[in-house]
């Protein structure tokens, strides 16, 4: 096949009638200020989208134009062109056609890139066009930068090696950054961010180092390297996280931030000595407006509405519960973001402090120097604060502490362990609280748990096995033949598991006469069955039984997490 030819790309925009002659003078002009390419200058100006331009210029090429959000890649074949040439000359093989492959180019005129494609395959190629957002991200998902990490820690492995007396990078100065355990760290952050990873795990093993990712909410190795480089590792760690690094016999926690491409993510650290070294995990925490908004996090109407005006209320304690990695913390950041306001004091008293809101009071609980939970909130009190967050109900004084407040004219929001709704109470009186003051001060509970959902890119038809036809059987055996049940199958969009993403499902109980007479009378068990008789359309298992019926998750996951509760 010939070589692309050069054209203007700004000329063949105005031809199609896709911008106008004043959108692409304006365009230029940026262009010529920024040095950013004109395709990316016009779409980052919403004047043409991505995809927009892409046909245009598949059109003027007259090659074909590939959406790769809706095309199933093999990794195998996208592995045939390195990481580094895929990344440098923004190509990705596509396909086989005879004894040509099909390379996708973000830009196919790009004389240069199509011969050191072209040279490092061996074969002769079939440029078509994709879009440069999509291309990368195909990239991040196929490679998970596992050549250039992989690469980054045999140069550490090999500067250790050489018994340097500090290894390169460990310090904070000015030559650091392109240190090989910088530009390492750096890397594992691009790759998880790009996957959407909760949480890193670095594990030293007897004779290696793993290195796993939560990817929604299942472990994933993501690299084994050589075991030498553990103790690099964790010391950078520590060092950015302002951690002890002498101390290796304790657990330790501290928080750092990362710059990702355009956006700055916090990091909660968590150290802990092992057999063979100290293990590290990290959470990756993204402040994105959405996550901060009561409608946006999968809250069903009804019970949204519901906690809508319960947060309205001037008193009074609201208890979020599920098992850690629920979620707990961003159904409580977002009630807050829905409070905060000019004409209200709002505290928080937290471990760790998980996210940053302009506009609240922030208290970092420090155990080591006696900043405890309940020695912060009486404290908090004396603040004189209309709304008042605590991290967690840990213990019987700051329970009691949160209560007493949510009698004298406080809204208290907290977290708690239990497995579900109609449990909080009884927990609360088993940690010594008296009954009076549970049916007094607890308003609202809700419980909540994250299932996984279905992939869009490989999601079929489902027919409900006879297990899961009998689970729902439970709910409502009229309706289980009329509705249309998905899975996915697995493709590469979703590491092959079915699954790309999570949503919450949520359980509500409020406090009525009925249970308050409840709390306080000598038969525990009652209040369990009056709970849930009133939140039957509300529990956990009547939403994820919703989110299976309108194809958001599987009845598999749907089942996993009830049986959870």
């Amino acid at each position: 096949m010939n070589a692309p030819q050069k054209f203007r790309l700004g000329d063949v925009l105005v031809l199609q009638g896709l911008v106008t002659p004043d959108q692409l003078a304006q365009a230029l002009g940026e262009q010529k200020n920024s040095g950013r390419k004109l395709g990316r200058v016009l779409a980052d100006l919403n004047m043409v989208s991505d995809e927009a331009i892409g046909q245009a210029i598949a059109q003027q090429m007259k090659i074909d134009f590939i959406d790769l959000r809706k095309r199933e890649i093999d990794a195998a074949l996208v592995r045939r062109l390195p990481e580094a040439q895929a990344r440098r000359f923004r190509a990705l093989v596509l396909g086989e056609r005879g004894l040509s492959l099909v390379v996708g180019f973000a830009d196919p005129t790009d004389m240069h890139a199509h011969d050191e494609v072209a040279r490092v395959l061996k074969v002769n190629i079939i440029p078509v066009v994709v879009t440069e957002r999509t291309l990368l991200a195909t990239i991040d998902r196929i490679y998970q930068r596992r050549d250039e990490i992989s690469g980054l820690a045999n140069a550490v492995a090999a500067d250790i090696s050489q018994g340097a007396p500090s290894l390169p990078g460990l310090e904070f100065n000015a030559g650091s950054d392109d240190a090989p355990i910088v530009r390492l760290l750096q890397s594992i952050f691009d790759a998880a961010v790009s996957q959407q990873v909760s949480d890193i795990h670095v594990e030293p093993q007897e004779k290696n180092l793993v290195i796993r990712f939560r990817i929604d909410g299942l472990m994933h190795v993501q690299s084994s390297y050589d075991q030498k480089i553990a103790s690099a590792i964790v010391q950078r760690l520590k060092l950015m996280s302002s951690l002890d690094i002498s101390e290796k016999r304790l657990p330790q926690d501290g928080r750092f931030q990362m710059s990702v491409g355009p956006a700055t993510i916090d990091v909660r650290i968590s150290t802990l000595p092992t057999q063979y070294g100290e293990s590290v995990v990290m959470r990756l925490l993204t402040q994105t407006p959405e996550r901060m908004r009561l409608d946006a996090i999968g809250i069903p109407g009804a019970i949204l509405e519901r906690l809508r005006v319960a947060l309205q209320a001037t008193s009074g304690l609201i208890l979020v519960t599920g098992p850690t990695g629920s979620g707990k913390t961003t159904t409580l950041y977002a009630a807050l973001n829905a409070l905060n306001s000019t004409d209200r004091k709002i505290i928080t008293v937290e471990d760790p402090v998980e996210y940053r809101l302009p506009g609240l009071n922030q208290v970092q609980v420090m155990e080591k120097i006696d900043l405890s939970f309940d020695r912060v909130l009486r404290a908090a009190l004396r603040q004189d604060p209309d709304v008042i967050l605590v991290g967690e109900m840990r213990d019987q004084k700051t329970a009691e502490i949160g209560l007493r407040a949510a009698l004298t004219g406080h809204l208290v929001l907290s977290t708690l362990h239990t497995n579900d709704a109609a449990g909080a109470a009884m927990r609360l009186a088993d940690m010594g609280i008296p009954p009076y003051m549970v049916a007094l001060g607890l308003r609202m509970v809700i419980a909540q748990r994250l299932v996984r959902v279905i992939c869009d890119h490989c999601r079929e038809p489902h027919q409900p096995s006879a297990v899961e036809r009998e689970w729902l059987g439970m709910e409502d055996a009229d309706a289980k033949d009329e509705v249309a049940y998905f899975h996915g199958v697995g493709c590469t969009h979703c590491r092959n598991t079915g699954y790309r993403g999570r949503s919450g499902v949520y359980e509500m109980l409020e406090m009525t006469p009925e249970l308050v007479h409840a709390v306080t009378g000598d038969d525990p068990g009652a209040f369990a069955r009056i709970a849930r008789q009133q939140f039957a359309e509300f529990s956990l298992r009547a939403d994820s039984v919703r989110l299976a019926a309108v194809g958001r998750t599987t009845l598999a996951e749907a089942m996993r997490v009830c049986n959870q509760a």
